[in-house]
């Protein structure tokens, strides 16, 4: 597909297959931009291995490089590779979709495409799937063919049971001892106290933790044109309503609801996005990344 097409989320909803989609975006747009922060050297030289964008001059092997014209990164005896682990909502509620793609269809494929991106610098990437209760967990690897059952896993999860984020971070806080980096991707449509208060425990045990919130544009805009009954997909409540007489009044609480999610990551060092389904996933993980690259 060509790079310009990737831009219409309608264009990457029609590529079916989840692999297929990651590295589409990752080749086309986001090759050599993420850089990890979390590899460390220690004084006991113990291999090389080949260079790749991003790594720090300073550990070149310069010795190799004059007389083999070949960039090797000289590597210590504890040096390791980052563990990172994805949680990915599908409770009910990421069954939402006004347009092309659900909530969950985006966030399978954002969920894809960082898979990869931590794959091909050579880190170890885990999949935690939850709605009210963990529902699948697998363990890091960073092996590439690691890619395709993460995929397979992704593509095949369906929206179903309420919203319990704070339990899924509380969970993996207590499982993953060792530092790393946690991805929580849910629309965060949950009691926002004991969201953060599962937050700030995975930050206790020291990871790093990266939070997108996904939203369909017609959940922040309320911009319904008539009458309408909304079912709550995680009850099934049916609730009537005339949205212009409330439109102000929701728009204004869900302003307030995303702003307070942003402020509240912020002071607990936690990097927060949010992205809409109408925007397509890699310009949005594009400038992500960008800004953490520069904030390095």
């Amino acid at each position: 597909m060509p790079r310009h097409q990737l831009l219409d989320p309608a264009a990457i909803a029609r590529l079916a297959n989840l692999q297929l989609r990651a590295r589409a975006v990752v080749e086309g747009f986001l090759t050599g931009l993420h850089q990890s922060p979390y590899h460390g050297f220690s004084v006991e030289f113990s291999q090389h291995r080949p260079y790749m964008p991003g790594d720090a001059l300073r550990h070149l092997d310069y010795k190799v490089l004059a007389r083999t014209g070949r960039y090797y990164i000289k590597q210590y005896a504890e040096e390791t590779n980052l563990k990172a682990y994805l949680l990915v909502d599908h409770s009910g509620s990421m069954g939402y979709g006004s347009g092309t793609l659900t909530k969950l269809d985006y966030a399978t494929a954002l969920a894809a495409a960082t898979a990869l991106l931590l794959l091909r610098q050579r880190d170890a990437v885990g999949l935690v799937t939850f709605s009210q209760q963990l529902t699948g967990i697998m363990p890091p690897s960073s092996a590439m063919g690691w890619l395709d059952p993460l995929a397979t896993t992704l593509e095949n999860l369906e929206p179903s049971g309420r919203t319990e984020v704070a339990s899924a971070l509380f969970d993996s806080a207590e499982r993953v001892r060792r530092r790393g980096l946690v991805v929580l991707i849910s629309d965060l449509l949950d009691d926002p106290e004991r969201t953060l208060a599962g937050m700030r425990a995975v930050r206790h045990v020291g990871h790093e933790l990266l939070v997108f919130q996904i939203l369909d544009p017609l959940e922040l805009s309320f911009a319904f044109p008539r009458d309408a009954r909304f079912r709550d997909l995680e009850t099934d409540r049916v609730i009537p309503s005339r949205p212009w007489h409330i439109r102000e009044a929701y728009r204004r609480e869900m302003e307030q609801f995303v702003e307070d999610y942003r402020n509240r990551c912020r002071e607990h060092r936690i990097d927060y996005r949010l992205f809409t389904t109408d925007t397509p996933y890699e310009i949005g993980l594009f400038e992500f990344l960008a800004r953490r690259k520069r904030m390095m």
